[in-house]
């Protein structure tokens, strides 16, 4: 079976469906991404993440711990021997939006942040090839993101205190994942 992508004819097997472990287990929030061969050494990786739920009760009995959030990150690879195997090197780019607040481990128990993200940078990952049709993946990035946010308080989150920016340079990409290769 082929399909037409951007003036490349792909074939099936060059479609893969992933998880990202890593970021599922830390953050807790369910995650999918697809990754299309455009050729024998380029793909396009679109990975995201969409979290509605709170993190559960403080020790008052109260639900201001949060880590909603819905994120957006495509990967343009290059890969130094052949598509979905080996060393790759990898310009993403990222959008996404969150409510957190009262996660003391994130330094974001005081107040509730609603914002969004947005940012890109280089990565470096290595795959496996377990099977046929099953891979193990791991890479890194590296990058810019630029926060804007509104404060509020998380005991009452009504009226906003303040609105932020932030500008972050470091981390924007870790990923330990399991995929499948569709044939």
């Amino acid at each position: 079976m082929l399909f037409l992508t951007k003036s490349f004819l792909v074939n099936a097997q060059d479609i893969t469906i992933k998880t990202n472990l890593l970021y599922g287990g830390i953050m807790q929030a369910p995650n999918v991404g697809v990754e299309w061969g455009l050729s024998p050494k380029l793909t396009l990786d679109l990975w995201g993440v969409y979290n509605p739920f709170p993190l559960g009760k403080n020790g008052h009995g109260a639900s201001n711990h949060k880590m909603k959030h819905w994120l957006v990150q495509p990967e343009l690879r290059y890969w130094l021997c052949e598509s979905f195997n080996g060393h790759f090197f990898g310009l993403h780019t990222f959008y996404g939006q969150y409510n957190i607040g009262g996660v003391r481990y994130l330094g974001l128990s005081d107040y509730r942040r609603q914002g969004n993200v947005a940012g890109a940078g280089f990565s470096y990952g290595y795959q496996w090839l377990l099977s046929t049709r099953w891979s193990l993946e791991a890479s890194l990035g590296i990058g810019y993101a630029r926060f804007n946010y509104d404060v509020y308080p998380c005991k009452e989150c009504g009226k906003r205190i303040r609105k932020e920016n932030r500008n972050y340079l470091g981390p924007t990409r870790a990923a330990v994942s399991v995929i499948y290769v569709i044939k």
